[in-house]
């Protein structure tokens, strides 16, 4: 079956340095399900919380189901993400060290389940910002050159 790529948060890679990823599962509704299948979810402005040895996602916005009624929930609740436990042991170890935050970079449906990429990450400034943009447009201008030389 493979990967199909759902949604992703290029917002986290220019916001966070991602030191490591972590893929993880997630309780979901039926419909909730199917709007994933139609590509309708944001997770740009989301962020994960360990609460009590648990790890949810907040502000992920998953639209309700156009076909549903009354099974529809509420697009923006907190859902329960599936970790290990010594996966949950090593993201609270990694946020309990300072400027270190959970952050969800990619949805995707693996194998027919939804699957959730969190990045452990550390914040960037200002100045990290216009460099790793400056860097990003140094690559492109060089990608160019070659092949308008070829």
């Amino acid at each position: 079956m493979g990967i199909k790529i759902i949604a992703t948060n290029k917002k986290a890679y220019h916001e966070f340095f991602i030191d490591e990823v972590y893929e993880a599962g997630m309780v979901l509704t039926g419909t909730e399900v199917k709007s994933l299948r139609l590509g309708q979810v944001n997770i740009k402005e989301s962020f994960c919380r360990l609460v009590k040895g648990e790890v949810f996602i907040n502000n992920m916005n998953i639209s309700p189901y156009e076909q549903a009624s009354r099974e529809n929930v509420d697009s923006t609740r907190v859902r329960k993400l599936l970790l290990h436990n010594a996966e949950i042991a090593k993201l609270f170890r990694k946020t309990e060290e300072r400027g270190f935050s959970l952050v969800p970079t990619k949805i995707y449906f693996k194998n027919g389940r939804v699957k959730l990429e969190i990045g452990v990450g550390r914040g960037k400034k200002l100045h990290d910002k216009r460099h790793t943009l400056k860097e990003k447009e140094a690559n492109r201008d060089m990608a160019r050159a070659i092949r308008d030389r070829d």
